[in-house]
């Protein structure tokens, strides 16, 4: 029987479904709240008896130290610390897509005003989207209509500390029919997608878009399995946007949020991650 050891910060309906699925496969799955683990070199034996482990924590600081500690072990994670390290960063994430001829939005990363107003006007001129290299759930993220706006955005950041002094000026993307797609990613193949519809510009289901089934064609599959591939493969989840010239990437989540999405796809997206770590090697 395989044994999956799921990393967690509390539990929430995506894995109390992933426990579910696991019974039904056969599969020992074992919680593993990280907020009180000790990390040490001396206790290997309290991990190794795992065929893989699933990290699925909240917090990506504790996420990100868990993975490093297991993978310098030698254990297998999904996913790699190296997808991870990928997918935490925003920019670093668009700068390997492009390297590997995925379409992308387009994004640059700045440290000041004077160079925001600069990679605007490269960028065809507001509105921009302005963001943070790393973060969820649409937050630190604004749209920025005119150059006041943009000057608030960089006035605010300053007192958030060092942190926030790097920006990304993305593209704004005027979303078609005011959706964007919601695409998951196992192995490099789609096993279906959402769309996720909003008057807001931001379509984000934690704030407040509404989900539908969207049908997985062969341009989805497409982009879904070069951008798999160009940052690693493992458990994506994929954020689209349908453009006049076709699907563009805008993010990539190395740890997925599915619970509003079984019931409108029809597919047990917990099921599938479970039997991807069922048949796992690293």
């Amino acid at each position: 029987m395989t044994k999956i050891g799921l990393l967690h910060t509390g539990i929430r309906n995506e894995e109390k479904l992933l426990l579910q699925a696991a019974n039904t496969q056969g599969v020992e799955l074992n919680m593993i709240d990280i907020r009180s683990v000790k990390l040490t070199p001396s206790n290997v034996s309290e991990w190794d008896s795992y065929d893989v482990f699933l990290e699925r924590s909240i917090s990506s600081v504790r996420g990100n130290a868990v993975i490093s500690f297991l993978s310098d072990l030698n254990l297998p994670v999904i996913n790699t610390q190296s997808v991870m390290e990928i997918c935490n960063d925003k920019f670093r994430t668009a700068c390997i897509l492009e390297a590997h001829n995925v379409p992308v939005v387009r994004s640059i990363l700045v440290f000041n005003e004077e160079t925001a107003k600069e990679a605007t006007k490269e960028l065809g001129g507001f509105p921009v989207v302005t963001k943070s290299r790393e973060g969820s759930w649409g937050r630190l993220m604004a749209l920025v209509n005119d150059a006041d706006a943009l000057e608030s955005v960089f006035s605010h950041r300053a007192f958030m500390g060092p942190e926030q002094s790097a920006v990304i000026i993305q593209e704004y993307i005027n979303k078609k029919e005011s959706r964007d797609i919601r695409a998951f990613v196992i192995d490099g193949r789609c096993i279906c997608a959402i769309y996720r519809t909003s008057p807001h510009w931001i379509t984000n289901t934690a704030r407040g878009g509404v989900t539908s089934n969207c049908l997985v064609n062969d341009e989805l599959q497409a982009i879904c399995k070069a951008a798999s591939d160009a940052v690693g493969g493992g458990i994506l989840a994929m954020d689209i946007f349908e453009t006049d010239s076709g699907y563009v990437i805008n993010e990539i989540n190395h740890t997925m949020e599915f619970k509003n999405s079984e019931d409108p796809t029809g597919v047990s997206i917990s099921g599938e991650i479970i039997s991807y770590c069922r048949n796992y090697n690293a």
